[in-house]
């Protein structure tokens, strides 16, 4: 029997035991250093996601450090916290195709240095159309197009 592939709203909703709380091991070290690290729950980066008004944005590294201080830990895994921003943005575009006017505005999450993540739903195009429609400038960096005056844009006022 075929296996029923999940929605996207059902991958958010999908907790899998998290949040967990880790201690940094092995081969990770020299990469990441001692201490220890979150991996967030994907609804938990979808409710931070939230938080960000109309006009301002925010990085997948901002959603990160809040997590950090939530679970008083050495980091957010910078993985997960990335693949649960792109689980969430799929999601609001799932809910918002059916009909659903209020989503998370997925938009206004930001890769490092306020580039505008190419997998999000629509690419990169698509994003910087609605961030545009709040009254944000893009620019184009080679093939990487970035919200201008990053600093100026960001929230800072995310719980």
């Amino acid at each position: 029997m075929a296996q029923v592939k999940k929605s996207w709203r059902e991958k958010l909703a999908n907790a899998k035991g998290l949040p967990r709380i880790g201690q940094v091991t092995g081969k990770l070290t020299r990469r990441w250093g001692a201490g220890t690290f979150v991996i967030p729950a994907p609804r938990e980066v979808d409710a931070l996601m939230k938080q960000v008004p109309k006009g301002r944005v925010v990085t997948v590294n901002d959603l990160r450090a809040v997590l950090t201080r939530k679970y008083h830990t050495d980091f957010a895994c910078p993985l997960t916290t990335g693949i649960f921003s792109w689980i969430a943005a799929h999601a609001a575009a799932e809910a918002e195709a059916a009909g659903k006017k209020r989503i998370t505005p997925y938009w206004r999450t930001l890769k490092t240095g306020g580039e505008i993540n190419p997998k999000y739903p629509g690419g990169v195009e698509a994003v910087a159309t609605r961030l545009r429609a709040e009254g944000h400038q893009i620019i184009a960096q080679g093939k990487r197009l970035l919200v201008a005056d990053l600093e100026k844009k960001l929230f800072t006022r995310l719980k």
